[in-house]
C-alpha cells in the first residue's frame, strides 16, 4: 500500500513534470517502485523519453524496462498501437524471452482476442505455473467476458498456489458478496484477518457479512467484529457504530426468552455507540441528526 508520503512525493513529481521542470525519468521509477498504475502519465511521460533517441539511449539497460512500462500503461489507455511498438521492440531485442510472451498475450487481451489470450496464457503456464502475473491475467479475462464462475474457478485455483495473496482473497471475497454467497465472503475475511488482524477493513467487512447473514450466534460475532473494527480505527468508524446499534436490536428480538449472556457482557455498548454517532452528526451533519435520533429510537438503542 502506497503511503501518503510517497503519494505527495509521485504527485509533486508529477507537478514538476507537468510545469516543465524535468523529471519525467525520476517520476516513471517512483510510479514503477510504488507499483501505482497512473497510466496516462506513464504514456505520456514514458512516450516523451523513447520518441527522444538521445533520452532513450541514456538510459542505458532501462530503456527496456521503459518500453514494458509503457506497453503495460498504453494497454490501459487502449492506445492498442503505441503497446503493440513497444512489444515490437521487446520482440527483437529478447525473441525467446516469456516475459515478453506475456506481454504479447496481455496485448490479445486488450484487443478482445479472448480465446487468443487464453491459449496464449495457457501455453505460458505450462513453462511456469507460478507465474503469478499469468493466474490473475486469466481471472481478469473471465471477468471481462462476464463469466462470473469461472473467475471465482480461476481465483480458486490461484489461492491454492499463493495462499498468502490477501488482494486475491479480498477480490474472491467481494465476488461471493456480489452472488450473495455469504457464507463463501466470510470464510475469505477470516483468512484475511487471519493473515492481517490488525486491518480494520476486513474485521468491518466480515462483520457485515456475519449480520446480513443473520442468526443470533452470527449477530453476537458480528457485533464483536463491529467492536474490533472500531478499536482499530481509533472509534471514528461510523458504519461499525451503526452496526453495533443494529446488532444489538437484532440480537434483542431474537434473544427473547434465552439467556442474557449478550446483555450482560456488553450493556453499555450500544449506549456508548448511538452517542459517538450523535456526537459525530451534531459536528458534521445537524441537519441529519433529527432523522439519527429517530433511528436510534427505533432501535432501541438511544443514548
Amino acid at each position: 500500500m502506497v503511503t501518503k508520503t510517497e503519494e505527495s512525493q509521485l504527485n509533486k513529481l508529477e507537478n514538476q513534470v507537468e510545469n516543465g521542470g524535468g523529471g519525467a525519468w525520476e517520476y516513471l521509477c517512483l510510479a514503477r517502485k510504488l507499483k501505482v498504475r497512473r497510466s496516462d502519465k506513464v504514456l505520456k511521460y514514458g512516450l516523451s523519453i523513447l520518441n527522444d533517441s538521445r533520452k532513450r539511449s541514456s538510459l542505458g539497460p532501462d530503456e527496456w524496462t521503459l518500453y514494458e512500462q509503457v506497453a503495460v500503461a498504453a494497454m490501459d489507455c487502449h492506445a492498442v498501437d503505441v503497446a503493440k511498438d513497444c512489444i515490437s521492440a521487446l520482440q527483437k531485442k529478447f525473441p525467446e524471452s516469456k516475459r515478453v510472451g506475456r506481454l504479447e498475450a496481455m496485448l490479445l487481451e486488450a484487443k478482445g482476442s479472448w480465446e487468443d489470450a487464453e491459449a496464449a496464457y495457457s501455453s505460458l503456464l505450462e513453462d511456469n505455473p507460478f507465474d503469478q502475473v499469468i493466474h490473475k491475467r486469466r481471472v481478469a479475462i473471465a471477468k471481462a467476458q462476464g463469466n462470473i464462475s469461472a473467475a471465482i474457478e480461476w481465483l480458486n485455483k490461484y489461492l491454492e498456489i499463493f495462499m498468502a495473496d490477501h488482494d486475491a482473497w479480498r477480490e474472491l471475497a467481494e465476488i461471493y458478496v456480489s452472488l450473495q454467497m455469504y457464507k463463501q465472503a466470510a470464510f475469505c475475511y477470516e483468512e484475511l484477518i487471519l493473515s492481517q488482524p490488525t486491518v480494520p477493513l476486513y474485521h468491518l467487512a466480515y462483520a457485515d457479512v456475519l449480520y446480513t447473514l443473520g442468526g443470533l450466534e452470527n449477530l453476537q460475532t458480528a457485533k464483536k467484529y463491529y467492536s474490533s473494527t472500531i478499536d482499530l480505527s481509533g472509534g471514528k468508524n461510523n458504519r461499525a457504530l451503526f452496526g453495533i446499534c443494529l446488532c444489538t436490536s437484532a440480537i434483542s428480538q431474537l434473544a427473547r426468552g434465552r439467556n442474557r449472556e449478550d446483555k450482560d457482557s456488553s450493556s453499555d455498548l450500544p449506549s456508548l455507540a448511538s452517542a459517538a454517532l450523535e456526537k459525530e452528526y451534531k459536528l458534521h451533519a445537524s441537519d441529519k441528526l433529527s432523522v439519527l435520533t429517530s433511528t436510534l429510537k427505533c432501535l432501541r438503542v438511544s443514548s
